[in-house]
């Protein structure tokens, strides 16, 4: 498994598992349960959910998967804007904790930006974390200008940005990723291949197949080839765990990246970061 540092030097995999729809229907819960634990085995050990998927019913869906492997799992999951200030931080992340199951988060993130100064979201994660009930937090769905912001209000300590990040989504490689490879600070991307979008998509097919690689395994790789990226894709089957782990095994050549970029051009001027 290809692995991501973290600024704390902590290493995690560069594939792991999303969430979001997770646990909201009933009829799924075996199936979706068996994917997440599959994924475990496979070595997709991040596992990324939020209080806001399915009003917590994704964390208590990732709680029942990982019961018995918690220490196998890198437990990732994100607080409401209105929750991220030192008034209801801690409340917020100790339900999270009971929905999961456990008594710490390996990652919390602000889920985005709200209405509560980023200076004070850093001292409530921070208090979390002096609490020992998080190792280390981060942020989501922030832009370049907000993560100058964040850092210059104190927010050193960030683990991550994690993003809306695939081939047709390429706005962030114009300024965004930049400035956070300078800090040594990686992205997770999520909706790697746009919410199942992508499939869809002509070129992509094409050259997909002439790899001998399905187009989601295809988009997958793409997002991957950087050192510095997470690709958090859903999957609510152990057959669609399966298919995402092989997009691991594809090596991108210059051909194939080319093709890429045809397809899908990189960015030539500063695109505001997008959120689905």
């Amino acid at each position: 498994m290809k692995q991501v540092s973290l600024p704390d030097g902590t290493s995690v995999p560069a594939l792991g598992q999303g969430t979001w729809m997770m646990g909201e229907d009933r009829s799924n819960r075996s199936a979706e349960i068996a994917a997440l634990r599959e994924g475990i085995t496979l070595g997709m050990t991040l596992i990324d959910t939020a209080e806001m998927y399915g009003d917590g019913e994704s964390e208590a869906l990732v709680g029942e998967a990982i019961a018995g492997l918690r220490d196998q799992v890198f437990l990732v999951s994100k607080a409401y804007p209105q929750n991220a200030g030192r008034a209801r931080l801690r409340a917020a992340c100790e339900a999270s904790l009971k929905r999961l199951g456990t008594d710490r988060l390996d990652l919390y993130l602000l889920h985005w930006r709200g209405s509560v100064p980023l200076a004070e979201t850093i001292e409530a994660m921070e208090a979390l974390r002096d609490a020992g009930m998080i190792v280390r937090w981060g942020v989501s769905n922030l832009d370049t200008d907000d993560m100058e912001e964040l850092v210059e209000a104190g927010g050193q300590g960030c683990a991550t940005d994690q993003i809306l990040y695939n081939l047709t989504r390429r706005g962030p490689e114009h300024d965004l990723l930049p400035w956070l490879a300078a800090r040594h600070m990686p992205i997770m991307a999520y909706s790697p291949v746009e919410q199942g979008r992508l499939l869809g998509h002509r070129a992509l097919a094409t050259i997909a197949a002439a790899r001998d690689a399905t187009p989601a395994q295809l988009a997958l790789a793409w997002t991957m080839r950087r050192d510095a990226v997470i690709a958090i894709p859903k999957a609510g089957s152990v057959a669609h765990v399966r298919d995402n782990r092989a997009a691991l095994d594809l090596e991108l050549d210059a051909e194939t990246l080319a093709a890429l970029d045809a397809a899908f051009p990189p960015p030539r001027a500063r695109t505001p970061l997008a959120m689905l």
